[in-house]
Parts: C-alpha cells; sequence; structure tokens
C-alpha cells in the first residue's frame, strides 16, 4: 500500500477506525511510531505523513509530521473509446487500467453493444480508489459515455481503431486515442467509418476478449 485515502488529511491529528483500522493494525500490522502515507480524495497530489501514536484497540490516532506535493502519474495520458460491456467487465479490469496510467474512457454505445446495462459510477469510484492506494496513482480515470461510434470519431479524428484487418499494430507507434469493440466486433455499418483512420490489429492468430485488449493496448502504450 502507497497511501491511505481519509476524509481528514491535513489536519494536525488524525483518528481512523472501523475497516480502516483494521487493515491498517489487524492485516497490514502497523505499529506505534509507524509513518503512513495519507492523501484527501479532494487534494491527491499532497501526501501528508502521519506517525501512528497510539491505538485503543479500535481506534489508531495519527500525528502529523510533514506533508509535500507529490505527483504519481503515467507520461502517456491514454484516451479508451471502449465499445459498451457488461460492467462486471469493467469493474475487473478497472484496477489494471489504473495501474497501467490509462486516463479517460468513453463508453459508447455500439450497434452490437447489449442496451440494458446500467454503470454504477460511484461503484467505480470506489475500486478506483483501492487501486491508486496499492499503486499510488494520484488521479481517477475520467469516465464518459457517448451515444455512438461516429459521435466519438468525430470528436477524435486521430483515434486508432482497433479491429481485425489493416496493419499490425507497430510496438514504436504513438497514439493517444484508441477505439475497442465490444463482444461481437464492429458491424460492417460502423466499418464504413474507418476509412479515414488508422486501423491497427494485434500480430496475433488468436481472437482477444474485449477486456485483453484493453489491458493489452494500455500496455502497449507505455
Amino acid at each position: 500500500m502507497k497511501f491511505a485515502l481519509h476524509p481528514h488529511a491535513g489536519l494536525d491529528e488524525l483518528v481512523v477506525s472501523g475497516e480502516e483500522y483494521k487493515y491498517l493494525i489487524k492485516v497490514r500490522r502497523h505499529g506505534v511510531g509507524d509513518v503512513i502515507v495519507f492523501r484527501h480524495r479532494d487534494n491527491l497530489h499532497q501526501e501528508y505523513s502521519y506517525i501512528l501514536e497510539h491505538t485503543d484497540g479500535r481506534n489508531g490516532y495519527f500525528r502529523l509530521e510533514s506533508s509535500r506535493e507529490s505527483l504519481c502519474e503515467a507520461p502517456k495520458k491514454l484516451h479508451i473509446g471502449w465499445c459498451i460491456v457488461d460492467p462486471k467487465t469493467i469493474e475487473k479490469t478497472l484496477p489494471m487500467l489504473m495501474e497501467l496510467g490509462v486516463a479517460q474512457i468513453t463508453l459508447i454505445h455500439c450497434k452490437r453493444s447489449q442496451r440494458n446495462f446500467r454503470f454504477d459510477f460511484d461503484r467505480f469510484n470506489r475500486i478506483m480508489e483501492s487501486a491508486m492506494m496499492q499503486c499510488g496513482r494520484t488521479s481517477f480515470i475520467e469516465f464518459s459515455e457517448t451515444p455512438d461510434l461516429s459521435t466519438f470519431l468525430n470528436a477524435n479524428p486521430e483515434a486508432v481503431v482497433l479491429d481485425f484487418g489493416g496493419e499490425a499494430l507497430n510496438r514504436n507507434e504513438e497514439f493517444e486515442t484508441v477505439v475497442i469493440g465490444c463482444e461481437g466486433g464492429f458491424d460492417e455499418n460502423e466499418r464504413k467509418l474507418f476509412e479515414n483512420y488508422r486501423l491497427r490489429h494485434f500480430n496475433l492468430p488468436m481472437i482477444l476478449r474485449s477486456e485483453t485488449a484493453v489491458v493489452a493496448i494500455a500496455s502497449q502504450n507505455l
């Protein structure tokens, strides 16, 4: 764990209780005298180092030792246009995308996307909070939705489209925005939109699941 989130981080004294206390004291086995870094959800770029002064079996009492501005961000800002898949698939993949530094995900309503999904963005934020505490990242992935593929492509004319055909993706190729299809891929009317875009595929004979392709493309952009 790189840091813990606390709603009162920055005050001279902190009290940690409940599940956070169990995790820090019972699971990670921190003891009196240990220094633990905390951050505030609304000011993630500032880290606060606290010393654990004592516990009473239910609460941990911390005193502020120092603070400093400290950012942990990926050097490249990748924007993924992800044709909508099951939210459970997104939730499962989200910690890896946090670790890989993905900056933005736009969920695209494509022809072959299922239409009955609702996205719990509060749950996405909780998953991202857990991931950032483990990996040290100091920003959330920005989520948005767009009604169709045409709208996304018009707004992102430099996007790379990951699909069968086109050229094999070069390891050194630069891109800031990429489109990933849903399960079942793009339909033929959507493929007609790709004429003026860079069409790429992984140099593999296997067919990747949507979430595998998302992780692979995020890794490619490191």
